[in-house]
């Protein structure tokens, strides 16, 4: 979405294609319902560190009522904001058609033609009119999987080394929940599973996030890790392993869901409201770039010379049966890394940009920047290259980096640059 408003607004005739009938991805599809990483812990201050683009679908969603306050976790370590799906969708809708950018619902890629092995000339696509070849000047690979930069022979890496990705996990919401009794539940989830591990219940993994939406009868439940029979994590590139992980996420939403009504007082009457549509993939194919955000970038708050704006996110590794954080020394540090330009630059392909959770990152630099404050910096700056690509008829990777950050800082972005510290951003 951010991509192609920026590129759009820059001029560019821009098409954005969409597996489903709406936008959003995981923040729609895998019912995520909860924005991380628009925040950062700025020396014990929670700021929005995310403007731009970003910043202004994330105003829209408030505008149609559909944006809760932002809530502290982890002991006053970070911040993270709720909505509700159905005000994102709308929001989307509006920004991206105001923007001027053409959309394509209900097409899916299934491959590619090169003009040569460093360019791209066609995507092809799949839709009930049939398949279809869009032709482009420049191509942006959003997909989250780098299905387009995968096809087109860029290189890529799978989890850790040794084949071991974040785990995924199928998301869902109860309403009808006593809030008055339910009270501060989500500081009390881990000693009721506790409870009911010991009388027989079973849970796929421990740390569960449970939080109330901006209506407090609402709450939404990440609980659940989708694993195949070895215990290695479900590949959302394999087709067999995303079936299974379909139905294994909705049975264990369904014993969670009676664990909740049992031992979480103020759920007693709740009802299951929505199973997201789609499992909520967080790693499979990272693209390798120009270069590839680390662990100790994350936790070092580096900056980069070629800064396309900032994550404030901690390391969120899902391992098997948990979830693992690890934060920057805050609050005596900023609380956020710059993201540079060269992880969203593709290796050996010369008109495509990535952006999202497949750009150029590390196994653990991509459990912290794949979250959706990122993905919008990346999004827009991938975006806005282009269009400046296009401009001066260079190679996406030869673009002016004083003329990108100059545009994406007018067009209202936080670069994270020395003088930005401080300033009022949300």
């Amino acid at each position: 979405m951010s991509a192609a408003v920026a590129a759009a607004r820059a001029g560019c005739r821009t098409l954005m294609i969409e597996r489903y009938g709406f936008m959003g991805g995981m923040g729609t599809a895998a019912g995520v319902t909860n924005f991380c990483g628009l925040h950062a812990n700025v020396f014990g201050s929670h700021q929005r560190v995310v403007a731009g683009v970003g910043g202004e679908l994330v105003d829209r969603i408030g505008a149609l009522g559909g944006l809760a306050t932002p809530h502290i976790l982890f002991g006053g370590k970070i911040a993270a904001q709720a909505y509700d799906t159905a005000a994102y969708k709308l929001a989307a809708d509006t920004l991206v058609v105001d923007s001027g950018a053409q959309i394509l619902f209900h097409a899916y890629a299934v491959g590619v033609q090169m003009d040569d092995e460093a360019r791209i000339r066609a995507l092809f696509v799949e839709t009930k009119s049939g398949r279809h070849a869009v032709l482009g000047r420049i191509f942006i690979d959003a997909s989250g999987d780098g299905d387009l930069a995968a096809a087109a022979g860029a290189p890529f890496e799978k989890g850790d080394g040794d084949g071991g990705m974040l785990y995924p996990s199928t998301m869902f919401r109860v309403n009808g929940v006593d809030a008055a009794r339910a009270g501060d539940a989500w500081n009390h989830f881990g000693a009721w599973m506790e409870k009911a591990e010991a009388e027989g219940h079973r849970f796929a993994r421990k740390t569960p996030i449970i939080r109330p939406q901006k209506n407090p009868a609402e709450w939404r439940a990440n609980v659940t890790q989708l694993s195949n029979a070895d215990g290695s994590a479900i590949d959302g590139t394999d087709a067999w392993q995303l079936s299974a992980g379909e139905l294994q996420g909705r049975r264990q939403i369904a014993d969670f869901y009676q664990f909740l009504r049992a031992y979480a007082p103020g759920f007693e009457q709740s009802y299951l409201l929505e199973i997201a549509p789609q499992v909520g993939i967080r790693e499979t194919r990272r693209v390798v770039g120009e270069y590839q955000l680390t662990e100790d970038d994350v936790l070092g708050c580096v900056d980069f010379a070629d800064t396309i704006g900032v994550n404030g996110w901690p390391i969120e590794a899902h391992v098997a049966g948990n979830v693992v954080f690890k934060f920057a020394d805050v609050p005596n540090v900023r609380g956020y890394n710059q993201l540079p330009l060269r992880m969203i630059l593709p290796q050996r392909v010369d008109n495509l940009l990535v952006a999202g959770r497949c750009a150029s990152m590390t196994h653990m630099g991509q459990s912290a920047a794949r979250v959706t404050g990122a993905c919008f910096v990346m999004g827009e700056a991938a975006g806005t290259a282009a269009a400046q690509a296009l401009r001066h008829g260079q190679r996406v990777r030869d673009v002016d980096v004083a003329l990108l950050q100059a545009t994406l800082q007018a067009n209202g972005a936080f670069l994270g640059l020395p003088g930005d510290e401080g300033q009022p951003i949300g």
